[in-house]
């Protein structure tokens, strides 16, 4: 389902003994895996791939996470079985102990980041094309009101409507 989303690698940080990560490892289907970490272990290497690769989340639950789930470009924590400074460092916190949640939440808050990226460019485009047409005298104060409070309907509507998707 990650690699649905177009998550091209992933891998494993973990504390546990080399064979039983490997085993996890091949079973889950990650790309790569890293065993008996210890936490600056941890960040160690999430540093070391964020500059191999480019910006990385980090998924934990434990205080040997809160480290690189705070190192990461972006935290996140699993809720129910977290400790509370994973929760507390973490950016984003799963509530249901479930990783096949994860795709859910990547999708639906790059859902979310199209949703906001469209409301401003309505908001931003109304104003860019209001406020100087006001000024020279194009429209009326009144009928430039009009218009800027019509975009924030359009992007109450364009919430409302995509909400249901």
């Amino acid at each position: 389902a990650l690699r649905a989303l177009g998550i091209v690698r992933t891998v494993m940080l973990t504390g546990d003994n080399a064979r039983v990560a490997a085993a996890v490892a091949r079973h889950v289907g990650v790309d790569e895996h890293f065993a008996e970490l210890l936490p600056e272990g941890k960040v160690s290497l999430l540093r070391k791939l964020e500059r191999e690769h480019g910006p990385m989340a980090m998924v934990g639950d434990g205080v040997n996470d809160a480290p690189a789930l705070a190192a990461a470009t972006v935290g996140i924590a699993m809720g129910g079985a977290g400790t509370d400074v994973a929760l507390e460092t973490a950016d984003v916190a799963l509530m249901a102990d479930d990783l096949q949640k994860l795709p859910d939440a990547i999708g639906l808050s790059r859902f979310s980041r199209r949703i906001i990226l469209q409301n401003l460019l309505i908001a931003l485009g109304t104003i860019a094309v209001l406020a100087p047409t006001a000024v020279l005298g194009g429209v009326t104060l009144g009928l430039a009101v009009v218009c800027h409070e019509g975009s924030t309907v359009l992007v109450v509507l364009n919430e409302i409507g995509r909400a249901h998707v």
